[in-house]
């Protein structure tokens, strides 16, 4: 190799998928303190921070008249979902003095583009949250934590939010 460290010395990757919800940043949060937490800073892993952006045509779910006029306005709020999403895993792995972080932003079905980004970053771990739904609502909405654990070239992980007493 030219210049650089060698190949070896590199830190494997761990790639954590985030949405938008509570789940999702409850996992990214777990993972900053049980992986990399400042106290040892010779963290094992090289974090990335993957969020898939739904496209606008698969977030109308229809075509017909009047999906044209909508799509401008749909497109809008999810790149603005998309900024919201990198501002605050930022801010989250900031708190936790974790600076040393990739965020991205791909467009796609969750499912494919946490996939790809594994095989990209030749990553050796991929964490998801878990949004706990039913079979019912699973088998309607398709899980991305069911599909990365079948399809990822990695070890997938899986963080569920405990559930708050009531």
């Amino acid at each position: 190799m030219e210049g650089g460290a060698p190949a070896a010395a590199e830190k494997p990757v761990m790639i954590v998928g985030l949405d938008d919800s509570d789940h999702s940043f409850y996992a990214l949060e777990w993972t900053l303190d049980h992986f990399l937490k400042p106290t040892a800073p010779n963290s094992p892993f090289k974090l990335v921070v993957i969020h898939s952006k739904p496209t606008p045509t698969s977030a109308i779910g229809f075509a017909g008249p009047g999906a044209a006029d909508v799509y401008p306005f749909v497109d809008t709020d999810l790149k603005k979902i998309a900024a919201r999403v990198v501002e605050r895993a930022k801010e989250l792995c900031h708190s936790k003095s974790v600076d040393d972080v990739i965020v991205e932003v791909v467009e796609g079905d969750a499912r494919n583009v946490l996939c790809e980004a594994v095989d990209r970053h030749h990553a050796t771990m991929l964490v998801v949250g878990s949004h706990g739904y039913g079979a019912i609502k699973r088998a309607v909405l398709g899980s991305v934590s069911d599909y990365v654990t079948h399809h990822a070239h990695c070890t997938v992980m899986i963080v569920k939010k405990p559930k708050t007493k009531h």
